[in-house]
């Protein structure tokens, strides 16, 4: 791997132990227009360094007390069908469309987070959990299945979708929402990744590779949340993904120009 790989294996684990997501964001421009791989490969092991990275980074957040497995399992066991489903989808879709449905989502998440009411939110972050999700089951699934189908084709894990689905729709702070999202975020990447196996050429060496170089990341970024508030990591969630959508958006769309 090059420094620039290193790097960015780096700054995915970080996002994912910080904020529960983006590690996605960050793999697949990373495989695309660092290392070369072509688009769908790269989809497939983008959700396999996914999986392998949130795996561990979830064992930190469960130490932490951040997780909550009753809302993970019914966001996570809705979402798998949806993200196998999705990733099928995604094998037959143009590679510059599924990278503008890929950008346009992220938008679409940070609009979200940030729309929600300031002082609304900075009570459920400093609240203890008390399981008001019991009576939103059903939309969670609901959204489980949907944004599954969406992430699995556009070949991320979605975390930067089901944080703010978490946090608006079940009443969990950012904190827990970041570590439940972590859980979903495992099952899910797996599920896309099966979807991919078979249908594409993958690389695991470098997927491993990458994947290990993750995980210290996400060491580091799991360590670093308990210092930063819950209202301070909305907002990094929110411009880091304007950010990346820009820049995904504008080559996309220069591609497309010159083809």
């Amino acid at each position: 791997m090059t420094g620039i790989e290193l790097l960015a294996g780096l700054v995915v684990g970080l996002l994912l132990g910080l904020l529960g997501s983006g590690g996605s964001i960050v793999t697949l421009p990373a495989l695309v227009y660092i290392a070369g791989v072509d688009v769908k490969p790269a989809m497939a092991m983008t959700f396999g360094i996914v999986a392998i990275t949130a795996a561990f980074a979830t064992i930190q957040h469960v130490c932490m007390g951040r997780v909550r497995l009753p809302v993970a399992a019914v966001f996570g066991v809705t979402g798998i069908g949806g993200t196998y489903l999705g990733a099928r989808l995604g094998v037959w879709i143009p590679d510059s469309l599924q990278l503008m449905m890929f950008a346009s989502i992220m938008l679409l998440a940070a609009w979200r987070m940030c729309a929600s009411q300031p002082q609304q939110q900075a009570a459920m972050d400093s609240a203890p959990y008390v399981g008001q999700f019991s009576c939103k089951q059903p939309p969670i699934a609901v959204h489980g299945v949907i944004i599954g189908v969406l992430t699995g084709i556009v070949g991320v894990g979605g975390g930067f979708l089901i944080v703010p689905a978490l946090v608006l729709l079940s009443g969990l702070s950012i904190r827990d929402a970041v570590g439940t999202s972590l859980v979903v975020v495992t099952l899910k990447s797996i599920a896309g990744f099966t979807g991919y196996v078979g249908a594409v050429d993958i690389d695991y060496n470098m997927m491993i590779g990458f994947s290990l170089v993750a995980i210290i990341g996400s060491l580091a970024g799991a360590s670093l949340s308990n210092r930063i508030s819950g209202e301070k990591l909305r907002v990094v969630f929110g411009v880091f993904l304007v950010f990346m959508a820009s820049a995904i958006l504008l080559e996309s769309g220069i591609e497309i120009l010159q083809s």
